[in-house]
């Protein structure tokens, strides 16, 4: 395993769990003193009353830890299963009736509550109540730095700000997207695979997924044909209709970090026989126009141009 994974939670460690570990816990009646009135006289503390059967809970719960994290140390989050028996008693003595339900300690006190499962924007607002102000999205945050580096082609800066944003949303489908494309520029091939292996089975077709697929297999194809870049230069020279060389000479193009070279050679088959091979062109352009982003100078000319070739 190389340094650049180091960068990237692993979900099977729980090694992005325990990045909060200081602001979210889980406690009973036994350590409640501690976890929750002692620590409530530095910061505010959520305590969320909760249980494995419980529906709403489900929901409230991972809102709460993603709005926590988001305060940066601003306040806590304890969680109290009141299935466990040794628990009843504390529910009772703080008439917790009914769940999920929420209590915010300050300077050792109960100050405030809820119950029930409150939409984010309402758990956003109770939250930046007791933490002082507003609280940021900072994995959203970070997404947008990576994509900036990305743009740059800064492969290390844009594996650093997607980690960071999986340290907050280890699931979340545009940071793993990202960070494969990071790894992908750095070399790091099958670290991309294991974290494009990650992607929660709901999210598998999520827009910055998809891109970073393209990107692979894109390389991958380009890696393979990148030698052959002479030899197919001179095949397209010499037979200006053999569409398999021209089309082979692209992805070589490609490899070779050529991008522009490579979409003028899969436009030029498009224009002289679109139906090749299946469409074969124009569905690698698509590929292309995925990894670049829709908004890169590349895509939106190339567009532009197959447009024209397709409707003239």
């Amino acid at each position: 395993m190389t340094a650049a994974m180091d960068l990237m939670p692993n979900p099977t460690t729980g090694s992005a769990a325990s990045a909060g570990a200081d602001l979210i816990k889980d406690s009973d009646i036994t350590t409640f003193m501690q976890d929750v009135v002692q620590a409530s006289m530095t910061v505010p503390v959520l305590v969320d009353f909760w249980a494995p059967w419980c529906g709403p809970c489900k929901t409230l719960g991972p809102m709460l830890e993603k709005i926590v994290k988001a305060a940066n140390g601003k306040l806590r989050l304890v969680k109290v299963n009141v299935d466990d028996p040794k628990n009843q008693p504390l529910a009772q003595q703080l008439r917790i009736q009914s769940i999920p339900a929420v209590y915010a300690f300050s300077k050792g006190q109960p100050v405030d509550g809820f119950v029930g499962a409150l939409p984010e924007s309402q758990l956003k607002k109770f939250v930046e109540g007791l933490a002082g102000g507003a609280v940021e999205d900072t994995a959203a945050q970070a997404i947008e730095a990576g994509k900036a580096a990305l743009a740059a082609q800064d492969w290390a800066e844009a594996a650093q700000a997607f980690s960071t944003a999986l340290g907050t949303e280890p699931e979340n489908p545009a940071a793993l997207g990202g960070l494969a494309r990071a790894l992908i520029g750095m070399g790091e091939i099958e670290e991309a695979k294991e974290v494009l292996a990650q992607v929660p089975e709901a999210q598998k077709d999520h827009a910055d997924v998809h891109a970073a697929r393209s990107v692979l297999q894109l390389h991958e194809e380009g890696s393979h044909a990148a030698h052959q870049l002479k030899p197919l230069e001179a095949a397209v020279a010499a037979n200006p209709n053999d569409h398999q060389a021209r089309y082979d000479y692209a992805l070589a193009l490609h490899g070779a970090n050529r991008p522009q070279d490579a979409v003028d050679q899969l436009l030029d088959i498009v224009k002289r026989d679109r139906k090749w091979n299946e469409e074969a062109a124009r569905k690698q352009l698509v590929k292309m126009f995925e990894a670049l982003g829709p908004m890169d100078p590349i895509t939106v000319d190339a567009r532009r141009r197959l447009s024209s070739i397709l409707f003239a």
